[in-house]
């Protein structure tokens, strides 16, 4: 089974709820202290404090109702507007001057909470309910519009439907985010699988072309079938794939860059973890929890009579994984040295361990690539260097520079950064 990558969906309502269960003691807070301070307004004292502890002690059990959209429920939005439109109602009957004078009402903007709960909760077409239906209820109340009044109910409807409005547009960008993020998550583990294609099934298909070519008679038939089939493979493996590397990206660095993506000698190693496993071993581990390793075994068998490897004295650290997939993009590039720059070329490889970042650098003496081979590579669906080389550079957060001069060679340089050497060594 391959490494899954979890898309973490990040909610942008949770901040508006823990504003609005704030809002909402807050404002409850507030009715009671306007309450205790003009006592002498009512002529029925009970009624007022009567309302008020109820409407306390509703905002505070119901607290865990304003926590998600999910608890707040459409009844419990239904009586929490009971709540606030009876407050308003019962304010001529404690305050009997209400309607002659431009007091606030019991509940005053602790009202303003219960519309915001359908915004948040509905969009703007809630808001725009709720806050009509207090609205009314203000109007009773007075008894007739004022000019306050009016200038009230139209702040409370304009910021409650603007408020229901930002949050639709907040949920569409986010079911946007998450379905972007998926089809990254996607695309990298395709990526993955195809490197590892590339390395592995596609070279020997196309080894056993060549070869059987080579001995004709059934096992040019052979050959055959299995051109075949890596063209079909390619043709899979690049479907739906955006090639990482661009050629005008390289030339715009004022180089003629270079390698040629195409299925490499045999014997190519499969993708490896930094312990040297196949990718499937290591199905359910994390790299965080498996401790750094050293990059020079990793390219201890590299080095042959026409491949020299000059490397640090001391362990090279680095994670398990980058260690793995830094060592697996040296092989593509020597592969591709073996198969593009002829039997007798010389490469090679320059391990430089810095505080701050690890550089590889793989070079060769061959006679160097044409100018817009990669991109044609690309075309043809080979794509060693955007996969196998700076798609592994990619995934673990390095960069790979190709420099290719006609008759001078190619040069290939790994970067892989990290953190200081004590960290990468603790």
């Amino acid at each position: 089974m391959a490494r899954r990558e979890r898309v973490v969906r990040m909610s942008v309502e949770l901040p508006l709820w823990r504003a609005l269960a704030a809002y909402r003691v807050l404002t409850a807070g507030y009715a009671i202290l306007l309450l205790v301070f003009t006592t002498e307004r009512y002529e029925r004292l009970w009624v007022a404090v009567g309302f008020l502890a109820v409407m306390a002690v509703w905002t505070l059990a119901t607290l865990p109702r304003v926590a998600s959209a999910a608890a707040c429920t459409k009844r419990f939005l239904g009586a929490d507007l009971g709540v606030a439109l009876t407050g308003i109602l019962l304010t001529p009957l404690a305050d009997a001057h209400a309607q002659q004078i431009d007091s606030p009402t019991l509940p005053s903007i602790w009202t303003a909470g219960a519309v915001l709960a359908f915004a948040i909760k509905g969009g703007w077409r809630w808001a725009g309910f709720a806050s009509s239906l207090v609205a009314v209820a203000n109007i009773i109340e007075r008894g007739e519009p004022s000019r306050d009044t009016i200038h009230n109910v139209l702040l409370v409807w304009v910021a409650s439907i603007a408020i229901g409005y930002v949050v639709e547009v907040a949920r569409a960008s986010e079911r946007t985010l998450a379905r972007a993020l998926e089809i990254e998550a996607a695309t990298r583990e395709r990526e993955r699988l195809a490197r590892d294609i590339h390395d592995g099934v596609l070279q020997v298909l196309a080894m056993v072309q060549r070869r059987g070519t080579a001995i004709g008679g059934e096992a040019a038939e052979l050959g055959r079938m299995a051109g075949e089939q890596e063209v079909a493979l390619r043709t899979l493996v690049t479907g739906g794939l955006v090639p990482a590397s661009r050629v005008s990206e390289d030339a715009a660095r004022g180089a003629v860059v270079r390698l040629v993506d195409e299925p490499d000698a045999p014997g190519a190693p499969a993708a490896l973890d930094a312990a040297g496993a196949p990718d499937g071993e290591r199905d359910g581990e994390r790299d965080g929890a498996r401790p750094p390793v050293d990059l020079r075994p990793l390219l201890a068998p590299r080095p042959g009579s026409r491949v020299t490897l000059s490397e640090p004295g001391a362990p090279v650290l680095l994670p398990a994984r980058t260690a793995g997939e830094l060592a697996a993009a040296v092989g593509a590039a020597l592969d591709n040295v073996r198969r593009h720059a002829g039997e007798g070329a010389q490469a090679w490889i320059l391990v430089e361990d810095g505080p701050d970042e690890v550089i590889v650098t793989v070079r060769d003496d061959g006679p160097g690539i044409p100018e817009g081979r990669l991109a044609q590579a690309e075309g043809e669906g080979r794509l060693g260097v955007a996969l196998s080389i700076r798609g592994r550079l990619r995934d673990i957060g390095g960069t790979a520079e190709l420099l290719s001069v006609p008759g001078q060679g190619t040069e290939v340089e790994l970067t892989v950064p990290r953190g200081t050497r004590g960290k990468a060594r603790g």
